[in-house]
């Protein structure tokens, strides 16, 4: 007995010794690049370490977290999506509206894998959420934790969210999972959200992340004995940071310049070098990431309810193949918009087996003469969107020889006889009769299936109801259960159980997202309606005007004063305040059962107190910052921007080249300003520029 208690004791000694070797071998070679020990010899610690012990918190390097993807969070910060740009004069445009003499940007390899915010507190990792729709992700810290290089803890103990991307390397993707993934994206994105251990292809194990920005908690949401976030003027002092706290972060160069015209070029060599050599790169790569460095000027520019205007993404150029159009079928829209969709042989694009893409519109098809059984060139855009941008003629049997589904299984069609693409005359879903606008064919049928099932997607993805997808959508009207939006507010969870493969579990927890946002605010409501060309941002404009839902649901009553008021708002035109009026117009009795069952909250009026309170400004000609750093600085102090000169315009700021706006002023007695005068107008609250830092590389691998 007291040889097996002996032996015993042994084997908890051994198993104890390798978690902590484990522990401190990995921290050298992910986290602080110095390795002491050979892969092989880490290997064998591991594995005896798993013979001895194969539920060992070492192996998954998990704690109490919940289950990934059981758990939803909020995003303190909130992770947007990037501006896209893939040509020369776009980067120009960017460095115009973002930079001032100052000069200073930082470009990043774009890593195609996973976004990923991890959250430490007082040092230590205590969450990891997917981007999901920007405002609120998965849960999938158990997960994270078994990423190698994801410290545990970091030394600065403080409370701070990394951001990063998940990504797997290419060699242990062909080494380990060509034959069962097309591509490392999915396979991470599919690691990072299974739900059990061995449940998915990939391993954690196998991933890696890499950090491209950090984000530090005010005083009201960190902890109390959390150190106030050190101090930063530049986003590379921040990657630089995060490497010595020990994260990996993602290649990091600064590029500076005389001009804007100087800048640009060095931001394109450097796009030209990623895209030379992408191949040779350890992970995908999709592009390149352009961020303006100085962080103060951040926060003048701006974010817009998609994307960060300090930011954006040059994508490389799209990947192309050959493909045959099989048939092209029709579906409607929320908007009424009835669109052809192409059902093309089976190819592969960028790893991604494609059968479908966009058409667009009518007048897509009829610009491409495109014709069933023609051979048609599929460009996938963004990495993301397949499209045809080109019919390369007739296509013969040779042309479908030895393609594949997505599942692996051969397609068997013949080619189809060729014939050309017809536009519906009645709506695909509820047969009305179409309206032709342009190049648009619509459904003016507000009770359309199609447009019920779509505008409740967009309304639960607006307001963040995971739980309804399309499927329930589509069930959900067919039922007979919804027929507009007020009638998911009338759901109760016995209707739900009716339906397919639906738990009583998924039923209640779809009825509690329900009865949660119900409450909102008049710009989230206007947006999440789904209206023509009115999205978030122009919701917000709208709502600068428009504060109350009465306000809103009467702006159709005296048409002209409605539209005089919209137009008066900066960034609002005619066509979208025709579009707003009509639309709620439209629905008016829709939105009036709807509101019933919900809390809308007035907005509140805007601070606009500043020495600027209640003046108006036009701005003309060159200047020495961009036109959209004065416009925000003028608006930030109280100060309106209008685009036009009139007799009440109390300043113009003009610059070099004024042009007309300068003899229209002049001859209506409008005051005119130069930018040094706006600035003693300011009281000097344009941001000066800051002392020129020499180092031009960080983070380099």
């Amino acid at each position: 007995m007291a040889d097996e208690s002996e032996s015993i004791t042994s084997v908890l000694d051994r198993i104890s010794e390798l978690a902590k070797l484990l522990s401190y071998h990995s921290d050298l070679y992910y986290n602080r690049a110095s390795p002491e020990i050979s892969d092989n010899d880490y290997d064998k610690l591991w594995d005896e370490l798993k013979k001895l012990d194969p539920n060992h918190p070492q192996l998954r390097r998990v704690g109490s977290d919940p289950p990934p993807g059981t758990t939803k969070a909020e995003h303190l910060f909130p992770m947007q999506s990037l501006d896209k740009a893939n040509q020369a004069q776009q980067i120009l445009h960017f460095v115009n509206e973002t930079t001032a003499n100052g000069r200073r940007f930082v470009c990043q390899p774009k890593l195609d894998g996973s976004a990923l915010s991890l959250e430490y507190r007082r040092g230590r990792l205590v969450r990891a959420i997917t981007r999901g729709n920007g405002i609120r992700g998965e849960d999938i810290t158990q997960n994270a934790r078994r990423i190698p290089n994801i410290p545990e803890s970091i030394s600065w103990e403080g409370d701070c969210h990394i951001r990063g991307e998940v990504v797997m390397s290419l060699q242990i993707y062909r080494e380990k999972y060509s034959q069962i993934a097309p591509n490392p994206r999915n396979l991470a994105a599919g690691a990072l959200r299974q739900k059990n251990l061995d449940s998915g292809k990939g391993k954690s194990e196998d991933l890696e992340f890499f950090a491209y920005s950090v984000e530090f908690p005010n005083i009201e949401n960190r902890h109390p004995d959390s150190p106030d976030p050190p101090e930063f003027r530049f986003d590379s002092q921040q990657i630089n940071w995060l490497k010595e706290i020990g994260i990996q972060v993602a290649e990091n160069k600064v590029i500076t310049g005389e001009d804007d015209s100087q800048i640009t070029d060095k931001i394109i060599q450097e796009t030209e070098y990623w895209s030379k050599n992408r191949e040779s790169f350890q992970w995908e790569i999709d592009g390149v990431v352009i961020k303006l460095d100085r962080l103060d000027k951040r926060d003048l520019i701006g974010i817009t309810a998609h994307h960060p205007r300090w930011a954006i993404a040059w994508k490389f150029q799209p990947d192309e193949a050959i493909s045959v159009l099989m048939d092209v079928f029709w579906q409607t829209g929320r908007t009424g918009n009835v669109t052809p969709v192409s059902r093309i042989a089976p190819v592969s694009i960028s790893g991604v087996t494609v059968e479908n893409t966009t058409l667009h519109n009518k007048g897509e098809v009829e610009r491409l003469g495109l014709m069933i059984g023609d051979k048609v060139r599929i460009v996938r855009r963004g990495d993301v969107i397949p499209k045809i941008i080109e019919v390369l003629g007739r296509a013969n049997s040779s042309d479908i020889i030895d393609r594949k589904h997505s599942d692996g299984s051969p397609f068997v069609e013949p080619i189809p006889e060729r014939k050309n693409v017809r536009p519906p005359t009645e709506c695909p879903r509820c047969s009305i009769k179409l309206i032709e606008d342009g190049a648009f064919i619509r459904c003016t049928n507000l009770s359309c299936p199609s447009r019920i099932e779509r505008t409740i997607l967009y309304w639960c993805r607006s307001l963040g109801m995971d739980g309804i997808g399309v499927k329930l959508a589509e069930q959900l009207c067919s039922k007979g259960l919804v027929e507009n939006l007020a009638d998911l507010y009338r759901l109760e969870q016995r209707d739900l159980i009716k339906l397919e493969r639906m738990a009583s579990k998924s039923a209640s927890k779809i009825i509690e997202e329900i009865k949660i946002s119900k409450k909102l605010t008049l710009s989230k409501f206007i947006s999440a309606l789904g209206l023509p060309r009115i999205g978030p941002e122009v919701a917000n404009l709208i709502t600068t005007e428009i504060r109350t839902f009465q306000e809103l649901i009467e702006i159709p009553n005296d048409k002209e004063n409605s539209m005089n008021k919209l137009v008066k708002i900066e960034g609002i035109g005619e066509t979208v305040a025709g579009l707003l009026i009509n639309e709620i117009s439209q629905r008016r009795d829709i939105i009036l059962d709807l509101s019933e069952h919900l809390e809308i909250l007035d907005e509140k009026e805007k601070n606009t107190t500043g020495s600027l309170n209640g003046l108006t400004f036009c701005i003309t000609g060159t200047l020495s910052r961009s036109r959209k750093e004065i416009a925000l600085s003028i608006s930030s102090d109280g100060g309106k921007v209008i685009s036009s000169v009139s007799a009440k315009l109390d300043y113009l700021v003009a610059g070099n080249s004024a042009g007309s706006k300068l003899d229209k002023a002049n001859r209506l007695g409008v005051k005119v300003i130069s930018e040094r005068d706006l600035i003693q107008l300011l009281d000097g609250k344009i941001l000066e520029n800051l002392v020129e830092d020499r180092q031009t590389n960080l983070g380099e691998f």
